[in-house]
């Protein structure tokens, strides 16, 4: 049974402290929650969702046993919800306790340097599962791959890229037998750029760029060239342009 006692723990879950507290996060709607679970990197804990949508799903939510399944009205999901508009399911699913990267060799990585709105950091994540990255590695000042914003962004594809989030300094440094490159106002023009099938790309700060201490590490430069007057791009919107030209 539903009670205030579910509506505290969920209303906490939207915040970083709590999150890292519990060791658990939220994702709502069919979509990003059928996805997580069929991903089978996390562990679902508790599934609060409306009787129409858990009669709909009723096959495949009995192959999870182990997660705790409350019921909802629609008002009710309306009080723990993170949207505007609460859509039929939210579910709380474990955090992972380590992000494994494997191997990057023979492959494309994606570096994020303080990448600070969530909406961005999702788009990012879900660019890069419809490029076939595996692996993105953030600085530490980047959005939470956890928080709500940033999950329901992916559209579920949290559930299939690994993230790290680390020194990028100390991690470029680690990895400099791969070629890096810099997304910049000033640089090649990726048209230029020849297909890779190895290489890591960093992108930077919505408003800063990439800070110095990256920039130092990079072995090339590349520019997305403009012929209108924008100062900028959009960090995820960057990153999707250079992935189309370099994958």
């Amino acid at each position: 049974m539903f009670s205030k006692t579910h509506t505290k723990y969920i209303h906490s879950l939207h915040h970083k402290k709590f999150r890292d507290q519990y060791g658990v996060f939220i994702a709502e709607g069919p979509k990003v929650v059928l996805d997580l679970l069929e991903s089978g990197k996390f562990i679902c804990r508790e599934l609060f969702a409306l009787d129409k949508w858990l009669n709909e799903h009723k096959a495949f939510i009995e192959t999870y046993a182990s997660i705790a399944i409350t019921p909802v009205q629609d008002f009710e999901l309306e009080k723990i919800s993170a949207l505007s508009t609460p859509n039929n399911v939210l579910a709380v699913f474990e955090k992972q306790k380590e992000n494994a990267i494997g191997n990057i060799k023979g492959k494309i990585t994606l570096v994020l340097d303080s990448i600070q709105d969530p909406g961005n950091m999702g788009t990012v994540i879900r660019i890069a599962d419809w490029f076939g990255i595996d692996n993105i590695i953030c600085s530490p000042a980047c959005a939470d791959q956890y928080s709500p914003k940033v999950v329901q962004s992916t559209m579920g594809s949290l559930g299939r890229v690994n993230i790290l989030y680390t020194d990028l300094v100390g991690w470029l440094r680690k990895n400099n037998s791969i070629a890096i490159y810099a997304a910049s106002l000033e640089g090649k023009p990726v048209q230029q750029l020849k297909k890779i099938n190895e290489g890591v790309i960093v992108i930077g700060n919505e408003s800063k760029g990439i800070s110095e201490d990256v920039l130092q590490l990079v072995n090339e430069k590349i520019t997305i060239p403009k012929t209108g007057k924008a100062e900028s791009l959009n960090a995820a919107v960057a990153a999707g342009i250079l992935l189309s030209h370099v994958c």
